[in-house]
């Protein structure tokens, strides 16, 4: 029995058979792998079976104390368990082709069970009724492949490795646009570089001592994460006049590891790194308390590991101010001075670190601040969306929400078909698809603004978006990578990995979230055409926003996967640069979903990059990218493929004709630098991309 369950269950007088019966007959669904007990030994091949999505939810195999959430929240988890031995009884002789007794007249239920069955709480929602509530002899499709939200029904709660203390608070982050552009940081030259001293010669004032490092591994998962009662973290103040920031990172996204107090106003901070990982400090996101309004306060991170930095060219941290969304509909803004980001002066022999310095004036005192690297976009945020999307009458009729697969830990990771109803077969059939994903890196949260802004549109009811879910079928996974949205990882999943380097992966267990969008894929290709596939991505070294994509060797598509791009660029000329895109197919990038979709037979297979800065371009030039730019690129993309794809091929042949031009001319420079004169009419176009192209 589920242990969170267990005492419940003694006192039932019935036993439960809607398990014995998915534990004998869930192997006729094709799901079923292994009897009671057969769990391998390996502490390896234990953590990929208790935590395959397949089991998650059946509670047939091994213990189940840690992947089961506490009794308050199992009715947002667990199937149904409540069928009466009669059904049971029932549903054996269904399974070995065995009629039903027929039932008495005026009745609706088999001989012996009106009293069960008459119960709606012991109904079963697994089995099939007709119109007049008899039992269709066989199963729905079980839930964790089907998905989706009801408008009555709870959201399910994010799952947390079993290692990891969550506070019991609910954050929730207002959107608002600056009404001003936020510039980007000008230096002075006068900004401090402090020295690191460490808890040596500080005092901290919060730590996390609990936290699973490289050498560990996942094993299992629980709503609310660690067992038992969360302590307080933060230190105790003294009284009134006790000045000391108080710290919390203990939420979805949050990652703050230590605080070190090093003056009345100057703390050191140190980053978690990506669970089960040594590496990956660049996201950053955390809670601020007690803080005083006239006093100007240092905070120092001192564990980055990327040489560059958007820091050091004028990008600034976020901050979000509690009271000021309260009182003043105030959300994150751009804030911080004497910004400098320079290398670590302490050595610990194995691993170099820069640190990021800024001062901050809190706007009030005794408020409830938060400092982030990019605006969170949480898993809560992505379901709380989503679940707008499903009771929304209009566009529930053209977005279907179902689950692709369930994450490590068990999350959810949904998938959207988004097109209007066809009118014929034929019709339906002669769509293209366009497939769309987002946040594989789970600290790139960029790519869940630009997806919102998509939502957005292709759900609205403008004309263009009308007629998109016409002519086309959208694929979209809007969170590839759950589980580390919701721990706080910047760039790997909960096996420790770099999702995006494993698109080829056969292990389906150890990355599904992968290898399920992949499958979904490669079926999808077999059906029809995918137009374009595009990765939703943050970057954190250079400004504004690009594509990366792949080259064609065929002389039939010559440039066309470049099309696209350049297109996107005259559409939002402010945000996109063309210039920064890289159409090069490096071996170490042969893992990506961008070069894995386009091997597939994808031509335009595409990585997003946003900037975590903003735009160097046109009228925006020099500031910071807020929401709404991000979201409007969402729009651009719309955009950009009814001008891709248009009947009249003008402005197609156009922009090839451009691509061509620039190309001739990159030729040129490219020989002149070698000191080379060559007549290149007629024979340019033979000469490799690769050869050219100095990016």
């Amino acid at each position: 029995m589920f242990p969170a369950l267990e005492t419940e269950l003694k006192q039932e007088t019935l036993p439960d058979p809607y398990e014995d019966f998915m534990y004998h007959h869930l192997q006729y669904y094709g799901y079923f792998k292994a009897q009671r007990g057969s769990l391998p030994n390996s502490a390896t091949h234990q953590h990929v079976w208790k935590n395959n999505p397949r089991y998650l939810l059946s509670g047939s195999f091994g213990e189940r104390e840690d992947v089961i959430p506490d009794p308050l929240q199992k009715e947002k988890l667990l199937w149904p368990t409540c069928l009466c031995s009669a059904v049971h009884r029932q549903l054996e002789a269904v399974s070995r082709g065995i009629r039903r007794p027929s039932r008495p007249e005026n009745s609706n239920c088999f001989p012996g069970d009106s009293l069960m069955l008459g119960s709606s709480l012991l109904k079963s929602r697994q089995l099939l009724h007709d119109e007049f509530g008899e039992v269709n002899p066989c199963l729905r499709e079980p839930r964790d492949l089907f998905a989706a939200f009801s408008s009555s029904g709870p959201l399910q709660a994010p799952r947390w490795p079993i290692e990891c203390e969550v506070i019991k608070e609910n954050l929730h982050h207002i959107e608002w646009v600056p009404p001003q552009p936020e510039y980007f940081y000008q230096p002075t030259g006068n900004e401090k570089l402090p020295e690191i001293v460490g808890e040596e010669k500080g005092t901290v004032v919060y730590q996390l001592d609990s936290v699973p490092t490289e050498g560990s591994y996942f094993t299992s998962s629980r709503v609310g994460g660690k067992r038992g009662i969360i302590r307080e973290l933060a230190v105790t103040l003294q009284g009134p006049e006790d000045n000391t920031l108080l710290f919390e990172s203990r939420f979805e996204s949050g990652n703050l590891q230590k605080a070190v107090r090093v003056d009345t106003y100057e703390y050191e901070l140190t980053l978690r790194t990506d669970l089960y990982t040594n590496k990956h400090t660049q996201w950053f996101y955390f809670r601020v308390q007690n803080t005083r309004k006239d006093a100007t306060y240092r905070f120092t991170i001192v564990n980055l590991l990327k040489p560059k930095s958007l820091y050091t060219i004028g990008m600034k941290p976020l901050m979000y101010s509690q009271l000021d969304a309260s009182t003043h509909n105030i959300g994150w803004r751009r804030e911080g001075n004497e910004i400098r980001y320079y290398k670590n002066n302490r050595d610990d022999g194995r691993q170099l670190f820069y640190c990021l310095t800024w001062t901050i004036q809190f706007p009030h005192d005794q408020d409830t601040c938060f400092f982030a690297h990019f605006y969170p976009y949480t898993y809560t945020d992505l379901q709380c969306y989503l679940l707008s999307v499903a009771n929304n009458p209009v566009q529930s009729q053209f977005c279907k929400l179902r689950t692709l697969c369930r994450s490590l830990a068990g999350n959810t990771v949904y998938l959207l078909t988004i097109t209007n109803p066809a009118r014929t077969p034929q019709e339906a059939a002669a769509k293209k698809a366009v497939v769309l994903s987002a946040r594989v890196h789970p600290g790139e949260s960029n790519g869940s603004w630009i997806m919102k802004g998509f939502l957005d549109f292709i759900l609205s009811n403008s004309p263009d978006a009308q007629l998109l879910r016409d002519i086309f079928i959208f694929k979209v996974v809007p969170m590839l990578n759950p589980d580390g949205v919701i721990v706080g990882n910047y760039r790997c999943s909960l096996a420790g990995r770099d999702l995006n380097r494993h698109y080829k992966t056969i292990l389906k267990e150890s990355f599904p979230c992968i290898w399920y969008t992949r499958n979904m894929i490669k079926r999808l290709l077999e059906e029809r055409e995918v137009l374009l596939y595009c990765d939703f991505h943050g970057h954190s070294r250079k400004n504004n926003i690009f594509l990366y994509g792949c080259n064609s060797n065929d002389r039939k598509y010559w440039l066309h996967e470049r099309v696209f791009p350049l297109m996107l660029s005259k559409n939002a000329p402010d945000k996109f640069s063309f210039h920064s895109c890289n159409f090069k197919v490096q071996k170490c990038k042969e893992g990506t979903g961008r070069v894995v979709m386009w091997r597939m037979g994808i031509l335009n297979s595409y990585t997003m990059e946003s900037t975590f800065g903003g735009s160097t371009l046109g009228h925006k030039r020099d500031t910071h990218f807020t929401t709404e730019d991000l979201k409007s690129l969402g729009y651009h993309v719309c955009d950009t493929l009814l001008d891709f794809c248009d009947p009249d091929r003008t402005k197609f042949m156009q922009c090839l004709a451009e691509l061509k031009e620039l190309l001739q001319q990159e030729i040129h420079k490219k020989f002149n630098e070698l000191g080379q004169d060559m007549d290149l009419e007629g024979s340019w176009s033979d000469i490799s991309l690769s050869d050219i192209e100095s990016r």
